[in-house]
């Protein structure tokens, strides 16, 4: 099938524009005049591809304004004067940075990764400007003789130059033309007509059953705990005189690291208590000591979550994390642990050791103390925090009257649990709301729409993330939605049906993407969580969170969230409709 002439594509892409998005036609410029165009080649000492005379002779690129047409997140298209421009600037930058490789002797490449491996080629045209609308990445065109002779190729900035599948600007020219007309993806995106500006807009899937690792590690055991390995007997070396030779092979251990867990106390509460603020899952709850608790937390059977051990000292409640995301620097953690009573919290990372204290569900910046101490040398890399650690303790023993000591219950089964972790904040700022989303003007529809028709709107808004998301699959969730359509009261109190589903689905996605990040021996090549999976998990929990957003903070500031995370590219359209609903 041949492809059209560029002057052909240009004549659609003009119609369609002028019909559907007059705002991004008006800025296209005039043609170029053969004479800019021959100049610009002298200047540049190259023959300018015949594709790209044709396109510049249609327009000379666009006017670099609000609304301007681009294609797609290569920006648009450059005038001849961005072009030596951006060209020369490029050039000037390649001269500082060694090729890869040289071309041959007769100054013809011998394929594609000949004339890549540079950080400029000499014979490349900055054809658009991109993302930022600068010289800093964008389409580039090969007017180099050879096989690659008019091809298009990416130029981004912070990464390595590469062709596209376009082997011409013209080819490139006559996808636009159809994806505009058809309305089809163009690399990726789908073009739309808003307020009469071109757009582009990404239509995202995902995979609607994600394989679920919490459901992976409801399959697995917990590990047994290890008994001690039997001493061997030492076998003598005998000789015919009846002397023996014993040989011992020694080594000189390492020093272990020291034992500094993090730790959270709370006053008058139980162990048991304690756990169950902490979000302790009642199936996993069961005395372990701490050789246990981590070799369990490490295991496929943990799935990433939390670890906690809970004794008691002095009067007070404590919990030592022994494995999975830190929680006891979480503000809303020690709120949760602080409830009608107090909490202190002893936590380290690395050169950081941090004592929190915490009343009646208030941790205030004034009760915090740290010390930071410099990276050194040595079997113990920060001595200052090493020293701070013990040094807490011993304040801790003074102010509070607690007397605890990490090595003491080290070897003594407590009360263990996983943890389903407490969500994160959301903020409550009423009135807050982000100005912008994905160029649209989400402000001055928030100041011209009376709150009521707002809510409702971004309430169905949230009903077709969840829907897009699958986040309504659950009957705790197509409840919440229902209520929210109503106008009606939402229950997201701690630990309530939807708390916990949601709870959950972010402890699915945190799983998920350890697993595809490789970050335990046990996962490997072959694991059936796969990236696809990992984003489905994400997904719910944005849409999640959107839906916390609209029940804590309100429609104005939930709005952003849900709009920025719209799965179809037609949400400009629905949300118009569901404002005149």
């Amino acid at each position: 099938m041949s492809v059209p002439a560029v002057e052909d594509s240009w004549g659609r892409i003009d119609a369609w524009l002028l019909r559907h998005a007059p705002v991004s036609h008006a800025l296209l410029r005039p043609p170029a005049s053969t004479s800019d165009i021959r100049a610009a080649e002298r200047a540049l000492g190259v023959r300018f591809h015949s594709d790209l005379v044709a396109s510049l002779s249609c327009h000379d690129g666009v006017e670099l304004q609000p609304g301007a047409p681009v294609l797609t997140h290569y920006g648009p298209l450059s005038c001849v004067a961005d072009i030596v421009k951006s060209t020369s600037f490029l050039r000037g930058i390649s001269a500082d940075v060694p090729d890869d490789h040289a071309l041959d002797e007769d100054g013809e490449d011998d394929g594609d990764d000949d004339e890549l491996a540079t950080y400029w080629h000499h014979d490349w045209l900055l054809i658009t400007l991109g993302i930022g609308w600068q010289s800093s990445d964008g389409l580039f065109l090969s007017c180099h003789p050879g096989r690659n002779w008019g091809r298009l190729g990416r130029y981004f900035d912070e990464d390595t130059p590469s062709f596209t599948g376009w082997v011409s600007l013209r080819h490139a020219l006559a996808d636009l033309a159809d994806a505009l007309e058809r309305g089809r993806p163009f690399d990726g995106r789908t073009p739309l007509a808003y307020e009469g500006a071109l757009l582009w807009e990404a239509e995202a899937t995902a995979v609607p059953d994600p394989v679920s690792p919490l459901a992976l590690a409801a399959e697995s055991a917990e590990p047994e705990p290890e008994r001690p390995a039997p001493s061997e007997p030492l076998v003598p070396v005998g000789g015919s005189n009846g002397a023996y030779l014993a040989m011992v092979r020694y080594r000189i251990p390492s020093p272990p690291p020291p034992n500094q867990p993090d730790v959270v106390f709370a006053e008058h509460l139980t162990p048991a208590e304690l756990l169950r603020r902490l979000g302790a899952i009642p199936d996993t709850v069961s005395p372990r000591t701490r050789a246990r608790a981590r070799k369990s937390a490490d295991s496929t059977w943990a799935a990433y979550r939390p670890m906690v051990r809970a004794g008691s000292a002095d009067g007070w409640a404590y919990a030592t994390q022994e494995g999975g995301a830190a929680q006891f620097t979480r503000s809303e953690v020690l709120r949760r642990v602080s409830a009608d009573t107090r909490a202190v919290a002893l936590t380290r990372r690395g050169p950081e050791v941090q004592v929190t204290v915490a009343e009646d569900g208030v941790p205030g910046p004034e009760d915090v103390r740290h010390v930071l101490s410099p990276r050194e040398g040595g079997g113990d890399l920060w001595p200052r925090s090493t020293a701070a650690y013990a040094r807490f303790l011993a304040e801790l023993e003074g102010e509070f009257g607690i007397t605890y000591r990490p090595d003491d219950d080290t070897d003594a089964e407590l009360a263990s649990a996983l943890l389903l972790p407490v969500l994160e904040d959301v903020g409550r700022a009423a009135g807050q709301y982000v100005g912008r989303v994905r160029n649209f003007d989400l402000a001055a529809l928030i100041e011209r729409t009376p709150p009521a028709r707002l809510r409702t709107a971004v309430a169905a808004q949230l009903g077709r993330l969840a829907a897009e998301t699958r986040f309504d699959v659950y009957d705790e969730v197509s409840d919440a939605l229902a209520r929210t359509a109503r106008g009606e009261t939402v229950d997201l109190t701690p630990d309530s049906g939807l708390d916990l589903r949601i709870r959950t689905l972010t402890a699915e996605a945190w799983a998920a993407r350890q697993r595809v990040s490789g970050q335990r021996a046990w996962c490997d090549d072959n694991d059936p969580v796969t990236q696809s999976d990992f984003s489905a998990w994400a997904l719910r929990v944005e849409a999640a969170r959107a839906l916390r957003e609209f029940v804590h903070a309100g429609a104005p500031a939930a709005a952003a969230t849900i709009l920025s995370r719209r799965m179809s590219a037609h949400w400009r359209t629905e949300l118009a409709a569901d404002l005149e609903a």
